[in-house]
């Protein structure tokens, strides 16, 4: 029987930069391999709970691979391994028996593009807390109603949950996946570029809600604009090359950077 995943939060650790808050993520030594191909290079790093962690680096650098990583989606590409270890409230997700269904319930990820199913808006909402055993009506309609609001599209859409989900604009769309992917309550939500295919108008609502989720979740996110990183995350960490090359306080590593390849890439020197 496979080991069901149960995410608690470890005691409080010092992160980065001395400050003490509960850790959720801790990846101790990891490197992810695509058969002979290091493309994570032993990266250590220590995330804190509800907060909002950036992962910047240009393309190629390894950060969509680390942040699969954290929920396994790299086992679905043949000839990829992981090395090292990576914890979420202290328990290796890479140890054997591992329920991946329990851990991908636990860490949910938004992809660059919206995803919706073709099914009507409830039914995208209600799909996961149908697999987990959930059919009464009334429990059902609470969930939608809930994560809708938490995902702020409950005002746009409440008089259409039985249109297709298809029908909704961009912006609308990538908000209806991340009241999805909340659905399942998970401990992290996971974003891989969540505004790249979104306008500017449609981008500062997702950057706002992220505002609020934090509250409830954990977010980490990749994302190739500066500004962006600098404006919604707490935390950010700079990759180049398969390397962290640094990670602090969203803060400091705009204004103070420590090395000298962070400072040349966010004022824009290269990548």
């Amino acid at each position: 029987m496979p080991k069901p995943l149960t995410v608690e939060i470890n005691r409080p650790e010092k992160v980065a930069n001395e400050v003490s808050q509960p850790t959720l993520i801790e990846a101790k030594n990891v490197s992810v391999f695509y058969a002979h191909h290091e493309a994570i290079k032993k990266v250590s790093l220590t995330i804190p709970k509800n907060n909002v962690v950036a992962f910047i680096g240009p393309s190629g650098c390894g950060k969509s691979t680390f942040l699969r990583s954290i929920n396994r989606l790299n086992d679905l590409i043949p000839g990829c391994r992981v090395a090292g270890e990576l914890l979420i409230g202290g328990q290796d997700i890479y140890a054997p028996g591992i329920d991946l269904v329990a851990l991908r319930r636990q860490v949910g990820l938004i992809f660059q593009k919206p995803n919706p199913f073709p099914r009507s808006i409830y039914d995208n909402i209600a799909f996961g807390p149908r697999l987990q055993g959930v059919s009464n009506r009334s429990e059902l309609d609470g969930i939608v109603e809930d994560c809708l609001r938490k995902s702020a599209i409950w005002d746009e859409v409440k008089d259409r949950l039985n249109k297709p989900a298809t029908g909704l604009s961009g912006g609308q769309q990538q908000r209806l996946c991340i009241a999805r992917g909340l659905a399942t309550k998970p401990s992290v939500l996971l974003m891989d570029e969540p505004c790249s295919a979104l306008d500017p108008i449609a981008t500062s609502k997702i950057e706002d809600l992220m505002e609020e989720l934090k509250q409830i979740v954990t977010l980490v996110i990749v994302t190739h604009n500066m500004q962006q990183a600098a404006r919604v995350s707490d935390w950010t960490a700079f990759f180049y090359m398969g390397n962290l090359i640094e990670f602090d306080r969203t803060g400091t590593m705009f204004t103070a950077p420590k090395q000298k390849q962070t400072e040349d890439y966010i004022t824009g020197r290269f990548g």
